[in-house]
C-alpha cells in the first residue's frame, strides 16, 4: 500500500488503552485486533501489561506507588510510540484513576491520540475464566494485592469505550474496538 507517488502511506499513530480486571479479555481483544490492523497494512504494537513489567519494570513490586510508576512507564513507551505512527494497543489492568488520567494527560500534551477501553467482565466472570490461575491463587491464600478480589480496581466513569465480553464473542469486541478507532481516523 503506497501514497500517489509512490512513498509509504503516514499513519496516525494512536494509543488504544485497554483496561480492566485480571481474565478480562484485554490481551485477547488486543491480540486479535493487532492482528486485523496489521493485515490491512496499519503498523501496530501490543504493549502487554505483563511483558512490559518484566522488562520495565520488574524493579517494582505491586504497591500502590509502584503500580502507578509501571503504568507511567507503559504510557510513556505508547505515546512516543503513537508518536512515530504507530497504533499501540496496551491491555494493562491500571487499577487507579488518577495513573489513567495522567498517561490520558501525557498523550493530550504531545497532541498523540488516546482511546480509554473499558474491558468491563464482572470480576465473577473474571474469576471463572482465570486465565493464569490468579484467583484460585488468591483464594487459596497464595496470593494476596489481586486487583478486583482484595485490592481496588477503580473502573474508568467516562470510557471512551466500554465493552462487555460477557454478552458477546471476541470477533464481536473486536469489531467494537475497531469500530471505534474508525471513527477517529486511527484504523
Amino acid at each position: 500500500m503506497s501514497e500517489p507517488n509512490g512513498t509509504p502511506p503516514e499513519w496516525r499513530g494512536g494509543t488504544v488503552w485497554l483496561t480492566g480486571l485480571p481474565s478480562a479479555g484485554k490481551t485477547t481483544i488486543a491480540v486479535g485486533l493487532a492482528e486485523r490492523l496489521r493485515s490491512g497494512g496499519q503498523r501496530v504494537q501490543v504493549l502487554d501489561g505483563d511483558e512490559v513489567r518484566a522488562a520495565l519494570s520488574a524493579d517494582l513490586g505491586f504497591s500502590k506507588e509502584d503500580r502507578n510508576t509501571n503504568v507511567r512507564r507503559i504510557g510513556y513507551v505508547a505515546g512516543l510510540l503513537a508518536e512515530h505512527g504507530v497504533t499501540v494497543l496496551v491491555p494493562v489492568i491500571a487499577p487507579y484513576a488518577h495513573s489513567r488520567a495522567a498517561v490520558r494527560d501525557l498523550h493530550a500534551a504531545r497532541g498523540v491520540p488516546y482511546i480509554e477501553v473499558h474491558v468491563a467482565t464482572p470480576v465473577e466472570i473474571c474469576a471463572d475464566r482465570d486465565v493464569k490461575s490468579l484467583y484460585a491463587k488468591q483464594a487459596a491464600g497464595e496470593l494476596s494485592g489481586l486487583t478486583g478480589a482484595d485490592d481496588p480496581y477503580e473502573a474508568p466513569v467516562d470510557p471512551d469505550l466500554r465493552v462487555h465480553t460477557q454478552h458477546q464473542n471476541v470477533d464481536e469486541s473486536i469489531r467494537q474496538v475497531r469500530e471505534l478507532l474508525t471513527a477517529r481516523g486511527l484504523s
